[in-house]
């Protein structure tokens, strides 16, 4: 049988951090595993993501592109920065059998009219809806619509799709009217790089971490206001914030006017210092702001924490919030400043044992590890992959 040949476009790749830059290279390592040669067109990493290190089987193709003031692809500008070229080096590239494609929908655009052009099926990986995410920040009404079409087209184009939750799945049946298959992969996290590196949480200065993506739908300003109050009672704790996102400026200026420097930004890290300072921690924080369209979603930070053998402490709606209420993965409460404030008191004053430590890890393994979910999505692609020789 002849070897498959995947072709990944995409503005996120390792080593740059990020779920969809994690969920892709976790899928190319599974695909490589079972024999397929994979190619990888993405964008050359700031500095502070460090070397890449593309396991043996990837070849992957970094192109320079512009970055926002945070260093992020992410922006009109800044997709088009990666799409204009995308269409010269997808036209130019060795044939592949299929080609997996992430969101934006401008990437996903030009991935279906090459493949149309060159007769190449493709896969498009839905980590979110873009349309929903515009509409639950409050995009104006035109671009929003607009948006939602240009998704629908390159959705319904595709062989088929990846859904990270059933709540995307649906999003997706709703905006192709059912007409492309469908599949829940799930979502999770390289439990190789998210695990628990030796470091206990100490007594000395008991610490909170967040490390994701600091945007309007995420509200992760509910845990900065709310971990100002909370110095009041557990004043020698510290606040850890990892990542970036378009809140990041204004919750940097909140907490220094309300928590001095009790809270600390720490930018984008590797995988590998996240999980360190998760080790370390209390409690790892994870949000979703209610009210934005957005319910459907699982905060991957959540498996990113508890795979360090660390509690969690989520706020606001959705499957995430069930989750960590049903599997005891820590606490869960509304997003409110008061509630909030009353968990994460709660998750300073009781460092986790070496038991808890060990069944959160354990759990994160068995439930939400992302080679279960690789393997998954490696089914589609590859059946796809057969079906278009």
């Amino acid at each position: 049988m002849p070897t498959n040949r995947v072709l990944i476009a995409s503005r996120l790749f390792p080593p740059e951090a990020g779920a969809a830059a994690y969920r892709l290279g976790a899928l190319a390592r599974a695909l490589v595993g079972r024999g397929t040669q994979v190619d990888v067109l993405t964008t050359r990493p700031p500095e502070s993501a460090g070397q890449p290190d593309d396991p043996a089987g990837v070849r992957a193709s970094r192109w320079p592109v512009l970055r926002d003031a945070g260093g992020n692809v992410r922006g009109y500008v800044q997709f088009a920065s990666f799409d204009g070229p995308l269409l010269v080096r997808l036209l130019t590239a060795r044939r592949p059998d299929v080609v997996v494609v992430e969101p934006p929908p401008t990437t996903a655009t030009v991935v279906r009219l090459v493949c149309a052009l060159r007769r190449i099926p493709y896969v498009y990986y839905a980590g979110d809806v873009s349309s929903t995410a515009a509409k639950g920040i409050g995009v104006a009404a035109p671009v929003v619509a607009v948006l939602k079409r240009v998704e629908a087209w390159t959705m319904s184009g595709a062989a088929a799709v990846l859904a990270v939750s059933d709540g995307v799945a649906d999003e997706v049946r709703g905006l192709t009217r059912g007409r492309v298959p469908v599949t829940v992969v799930g979502t999770g996290v390289d439990t190789d790089v998210f695990a628990p590196t030796g470091r206990a949480a100490t007594d000395d200065a008991p610490t909170l971490v967040y490390a994701g993506t600091m945007s309007e739908i995420h509200g992760a300003g509910v845990f900065v206001d709310a971990f100002a109050r909370v110095l009041r009672d557990v004043p020698g704790a510290r606040l850890v914030m990892c990542g970036q996102g378009s809140e990041e400026t204004e919750l940097r200026e909140r907490a220094a006017r309300l928590a001095g420097d009790r809270v600390t930004f720490r930018g984008l890290l590797p995988g590998a210092e996240v999980a360190t300072l998760l080790s370390g921690a209390r409690a790892g924080l994870a949000s979703l702001h209610p009210q934005m369209g957005y319910d459907y979603a699982f905060p991957t930070k959540m498996f990113a924490t508890t795979a360090c053998g660390t509690p969690v402490v989520y706020a606001g709606p959705g499957p995430g919030r069930a989750m960590v209420a049903d599997h005891d993965l820590g606490w869960a409460c509304d997003w409110s400043v008061d509630a909030v404030a009353e968990v994460m008191a709660a998750a300073l004053r009781a460092a986790p044992t070496a038991s808890t430590r060990a069944r959160l890890r354990e759990w994160t393994v068995a439930n939400a590890s992302q080679h279960s979910v690789a393997a998954r999505a490696a089914d589609v692609v590859e059946q796809v992959a057969r079906e278009g020789r």
